[in-house]
Order: structure tokens, then sequence, then C-alpha cells
């Protein structure tokens, strides 16, 4: 049996101890908290594999912390003991998803019959398909990771979402924050799940294509349709469409869109007959969509039609508390799928970590750290693989503390006349083309855009022959003021 992680929340020194002394000798590791806060506290640098819990902690409702371990983990094995063995608390506690329930005062035997039954059952699950494991490892999608207050928080959320299948759901969040994620976590948890969950990146297909691969068409529709097809809506049926980056949705598009939400309908382009579909609508975007209906770039009708339900996913420069459970969690998954064996990260790299600002969210984070993992041979990941720096560092250098260029927000400055972001947005994308020699798909990853994205914005401003640049070239500034103030010049 495996060795498992353990932590023993409960306020009775004396059944602590007991726990503790009979879990050490047949091989596990334990950890204690006497109340609820000190078992929040706990958790931000060990993570456990079952929790034996007290529902009735003197700072803490019963049985909230349940709630909020499962709202976080919901495959965390949780028992739970309490002196009120034949109140209602059991019921709550089962439906809450504990795994046992143990009355109080309790058999040391009984406890322990029934922790080696988890693990037991936790290596029988794993033995069943090893090799499906590892490719589930391996090709899963990175899942929601973070212990802190606003994590929680929306974790719950998520589940509200799930159970009462909210049809249209606005994400709100930065570049990298996880908007995508959480829509998977949506899905997966709602009655929708067995149905298929189609996604849309709306800033990567041309408008005039948009309706189309939403819609789909029927026959002689136009010169190219020779057959029917269809949309993305049909497609999705019983399920959920995921439209990506919907603050780039054309208004034409987004009228269409909200006559799907309030009818549940819509036609095929060239059709006359009107499809009933039932989906769920998720809506993400990076954009302040409430100052883009102010511009009236957004149509103010749709955004309060998909503000009816909001997540809005807090960056990473805010929620610092869980870069240590990220961290363990990545290096866990990157293990997975490197066959590495890497057992952690010293004191001092994850002070860095803790430092940065991490202006790319938990995507850059995954990215250093998968970085790391490639430079590091041994068990432990340290300082000097990771090529990241505080935002004083920055501000102070304008590099890496590793001498590696990196671009910071404040050495662009805004000229008083104004300049053309698309300008500045092209030549960004020429530097990223140079640097890796026109290769589109690294040029994307640098660039923090989907290849299909970069492709659009590449024919968008006639880069499709563009050659190689050096690529030493840093972060664009802008001439003297009496020159043209479009005009980008390397830095």
């Amino acid at each position: 049996m495996d060795i498992g992680r353990i932590l023993i929340i409960d306020d009775e020194n004396l059944v602590c101890w007991s726990l503790a002394k009979m879990l050490k000798r047949i091989g596990h590791l334990v950890e204690i908290a006497n109340t609820g806060t000190d078992a929040r506290l706990k958790l931000e640098n060990f993570t456990p594999d079952l929790i034996l819990l007290d529902a009735s902690l003197p700072d803490i409702e019963d049985l909230q912390l349940l709630e909020e371990f499962k709202a976080v983990k919901p495959d965390l094995p949780v028992i739970v003991m309490t002196a009120n063995y034949h109140s209602n608390l059991a019921f709550q506690a089962f439906s809450l998803g504990a795994e046992d329930y143990i009355g109080k005062p309790f058999n040391i035997d009984i406890v322990e019959r029934a922790v080696q039954k988890i693990f037991v059952q936790k290596q029988l699950a794993k033995e069943v398909n090893p090799a499906g494991e590892k490719l589930r490892k391996k090709y899963e999608q990175d899942q929601l990771v973070g212990n802190c207050p606003s994590m929680v928080d929306l974790f719950k959320t998520i589940n509200i979402c799930a159970r009462n299948d909210c049809k249209t759901i606005l994400v709100l969040g930065e570049s990298g924050t996880g908007k995508e994620l959480v829509t998977h976590a949506i899905h997966s948890q709602s009655a929708r799940k067995d149905a298929p969950l189609v996604e849309v990146n709306c800033a990567s297909i041309p408008d005039n294509l948009l309706e189309n691969e939403l819609f789909g068409h029927e026959k002689g529709a136009y010169t190219d349709a020779g057959t029917r097809e269809v949309g993305v809506f049909e497609l999705a049926e019983g399920g959920t469409v995921f439209l990506d980056e919907i603050g780039d949705m054309p208004l034409n598009m987004q009228a269409k869109i909200l006559k799907v939400i309030e009818n549940r309908k819509f036609r095929r382009l060239g059709g006359q007959k009107e499809i009933e579909t039932d989906v769920r609508i998720i809506a993400a975007t990076n954009h302040d969509l409430t100052k883009m209906v102010q511009q009236g770039t957004f149509r103010g009708d749709l955004f309060y039609r998909l503000n009816m339900m909001c997540l809005i996913l807090k960056p990473l420069r805010e929620r610092k508390k869980c870069i240590p459970s990220m961290v363990e969690y990545f290096i866990d998954r990157l293990n997975g799928e490197y066959g590495r064996a890497v057992e952690g990260i010293s004191s001092d790299a994850l002070k860095l970590l803790m430092a940065h600002t991490w202006p790319g969210n938990v995507r850059e984070l995954r990215n250093a750290l998968e970085r790391a993992m490639m430079l590091e041979q041994s068990k432990i990941l340290t300082i000097e693989h990771f090529c990241v720096c505080s935002g004083a560092e920055q501000e102070k250098s304008g590099s890496c503390i590793y001498g590696c260029s990196v671009p910071v927000a404040s050495t662009i400055i805004l000229p008083p006349e104004g300049i053309s972001i698309e300008e500045v947005e092209k030549e960004y994308i020429k530097q990223a083309l140079g640097r890796y020699d026109g290769n589109q798909t690294k040029a994307a990853k640098c660039l923090g855009l989907t290849l299909d994205t970069l492709r659009y914005r590449r024919k968008k401003f006639g880069l499709e022959k563009y050659p190689a640049v050096p690529s030493s070239i840093s972060a664009p500034t802008v001439e003297k003021k009496d020159q043209d103030p479009a005009k980008i010049v390397p830095g």
C-alpha cells in the first residue's frame, strides 16, 4: 500500500495525538491542525491524500471546511468525525462528498480500517488501468488549482453553475488566468458532461466566416457551398458552446448571438427553417466589456444577458498564496508528461516565484516550471533555472536577473500625440517571426496567441512572406515627437 499524506483536523489534543501515533505506525506522513484557520494555513504548504476532519470546530460552522475542500479538490477523500453521531450531520456530510463518517468516542481500530480501506481503493484504481492513467496524465487538460479565498469562492460558483444548468455564463479575466479551464470545469461537472463541448475563438476567425462557423450553411448558400454543413450550435446540441474572446466579436454577430440566447433558435446560412438548440453558452474575454458597452463597441443588451452569471478570475499577482500549491501541482503534472521524478522546489526558487508579478499569469508560471524542469537534472528545482524576476528588478534593470532580455511595460511610453496600436501589434509579430526564423508555432507561443490567431493577424498585416530579422530586437519604443507617431523603431 502507498504511503499517504494525512491531515488531522480536530480541536482535541488527545484525539490528535492518538490518531497521529496510529497513522505514523502504519507508515503515513501526518500533519495536525486544531482549528479551521490553522487547517487553511497548513494546506498552503501541505497537500494531503486524506483528511480526518472533526465536524464541529470552535472557529467555523459545521462541515464548512468539508464543503471548501470538496470545492477545491472533489476527489480528495475526507473522513468526518463527530460526537453528534446520530444527528443529521451524517446526511449532510455524505451529501457534501465525505467518504466515511465516524462517531466519537471511537475505537482507534475502526479509524485505522477506514483509512486503510481508502488507500487500498486508491491503489486498486491505479492498478486497474495504469496505461490509461498515464495517457490521461499526459493528455488531459490542466486543472484549476489554488486554495486561497478567491479560488475557493470561484470553485463554489463553478459548482453552482454546473449543478443548476445555468444556460448563459460570462467568464472574465486576464490572458493566462484559466478562463478555458473554468469552462471545462463547468461542463465536466454538469449533467451535460456526456454531450459535446465545442469551442470557438471569436478573434481568430475572419468576420465573414464566423457566422458560417457558428450556424453552418445550406447547400448553395454561396458559391462554394456544394453541400450542407452544420455549425457549432448544432454540433454542441445538448452540451456547451464556448465563445472565447467574445469581446472581439463583430457587432452584427453579437446581435445574432443575442437572438440565439433569447429564442434558443437560429438559421443556417441560406436556410429558411429555424432550428431549435439546447446548449449552454459560456462566453469569455479579457476585455473590459462595461467600458466597451459605453464606447459602443459591444452591445449592452448582449452584455446584460451574458452577465446573468459572471465568474471573475483574478490575476495571479493578486492571489500569490496559490503559487505553492500550483507549483506542486505542475511539478507532478510535468513529471508525468516527461517521465521525470522531480520532488520539489528549493526555498530560494519559491521565494523568487512568489516575488514575480506574473504578467502572463498561470500560463507563464507553468511555462517557467516546464523550462526549469527541462534544464534541471536533479530532484529539486533550484533558482538557477528560473528565468523570471520581480517587478522591482524589472523596473530597475529592464531585464531578467539572469541576463535575459524581457519586455517591461514601463519601457513602452505612450507619446502625447498617440500611437497606432495596430502598428505596435504588427511590430511585435514581425519580431516574433524573425526571432524564430518564420516558425509560426514558436512565434505564436512567444506572443501568447493561438496558431490560428497568429495566422489571421499575419495575413491582416500583410506579413505572410515576411523574412527573418535579427532576434536581438528589444521592446519597441517610439521615435521623437517630430516623427510619424505610428512608426515603431527598435529600442
